[in-house]
């Protein structure tokens, strides 16, 4: 791999990973702590909905995430030629 195009790679790599961290904020502070009171108004089960997203929402968000990442990555490793065989 020629030095441009590692840089380009690793650019792209810390662009997703940057995207990430930034969704795994919002939803676990944000939505968990910052609009909790806001989302307090709705009940989902019969539980507050900021209650909800602090226990189980982020988790499942965060294992969505931890797919999407997977997926986003094994494109920027096939754009680069690094995935493998």
């Amino acid at each position: 791999m020629d030095d441009n195009n590692a840089k380009a790679y690793w650019s792209a790599t810390l662009g997703l990973l940057t995207k990430v961290l930034v969704i795994w904020a919002a939803v676990s502070y944000g939505a968990g702590i910052l609009f909790a009171p806001a989302l307090n108004a709705i009940q989902l089960g019969g539980y507050p909905l900021g209650f909800w997203f602090a226990q189980q929402g982020s988790i499942y968000i965060f294992i969505a995430l931890i797919f999407w990442y997977a997926k986003k990555m094994k494109d920027i490793d096939r754009r680069f030629g690094m995935q493998e065989d």
